[in-house]
């Protein structure tokens, strides 16, 4: 149900001077509800905010995302108090891979190196040689001395890899539900229907999508996309959140979100009272050991180092 515009006002205020007085900062994912943009200071994809959460001087960071983005922002500054306005932001993507099943896949392929998805726990973070986004995942496995690379947990973007490289990549059987959603018999019906419009898709969708799309985009490269393109008409293959950033940002063109279309339900939870609880009551901390942070931190560094 919609919330009410003098509500959605009033939200907005009371945020906005907490966040003054509290010397805190919002970073809300692309997926997020349009009224979470309204108190935003930064709008982007996990790793963009999560370099954003780097370069700030202040003392709060309230990250409108999942469970794993706001550890990422926590593992990359631990002086920082990091908030998640809900607990039931959790990814399903990244809960399919844990700590114990990852050492014992490295134990079958000692030989592999390890590049985890940032879509994954601090903890098999941790037990990465390096962490990758949807965006630099092909320089960051071609970047590798191994021959073999066990990529977790996503199977759709480890195929997508897979594709640009001669190493031998080793997929984990994850996925994330919304883009498995996207199929290429629903894109090519849409091209028959939209024959103007440039097929835009994110990596994380099945192989048979990709290959029908003109261009293959994380999420902020997406942006950057249709703010380059020529074409007035586009058929998007990623989160509804995207969509409707795409339609606020950029209202002169036509956008289709590539059926059966999908919504990610966990980005969702996230709502305009919990970001104003979290900054109340500084609610819900992300915290975890030191020895897990600092080895989850590695694998992000070596990551930034190779994509600088």
């Amino acid at each position: 149900m919609e919330m009410r515009g003098d509500r959605v006002e009033e939200l907005v205020r009371r945020i906005e001077k907490l966040k003054e007085e509290k010397n805190a900062l919002i970073l809300v994912h692309n997926y997020q509800r349009p009224e979470i943009y309204r108190v935003a200071d930064y709008i982007g994809d996990s790793y963009g905010l999560s370099k954003k959460a780097m370069e700030t001087d202040k003392d709060v960071i309230v990250f409108c995302g999942v469970d794993f983005m706001a550890e990422s922002a926590y593992i990359l500054n631990p002086d920082k108090t990091v908030l998640i306005p809900t607990l039931l932001a959790r990814c399903p993507m990244a809960a399919m891979v844990t700590d114990k099943a990852l050492r014992r896949m490295r134990e079958k392929y000692p030989g592999a190196a390890v590049v985890s998805y940032v879509n994954t726990s601090a903890e098999v973070k941790a037990e990465s040689d390096i962490c990758c986004t949807s965006a630099n995942a092909v320089k960051v496995v071609n970047s590798l001395e191994e021959e073999e690379v066990i990529f977790v947990p996503d199977r759709n973007l480890a195929h997508y890899v897979s594709r640009h490289t001669d190493k031998r990549i080793i997929p984990w059987d994850g996925w994330c539900y919304v883009h498995e959603r996207f199929s290429a018999e629903g894109v090519k019906r849409y091209k028959e229907l939209y024959p103007r419009a440039e097929v835009v898709v994110h990596p994380e969708c099945r192989p048979g999508v990709i290959d029908l799309a003109d261009a293959v985009c994380s999420t902020s490269q997406m942006i950057e996309y249709v703010k380059k393109s020529d074409a007035k008409e586009f058929i998007i293959g990623t989160e509804i959140g995207l969509v409707e950033r795409l339609r606020l940002e950029m209202p002169e063109n036509t956008y289709h979100q590539a059926p059966p279309g999908g919504i990610c339900t966990e980005m969702k939870r996230n709502r305009l009272e919990l970001v104003l609880k979290a900054l109340e009551e500084e609610r819900y901390k992300v915290s975890f050991s030191e020895k897990a942070r600092k080895r989850a931190e590695k694998a992000l560094e070596r990551m930034m180092k190779v994509t600088h």
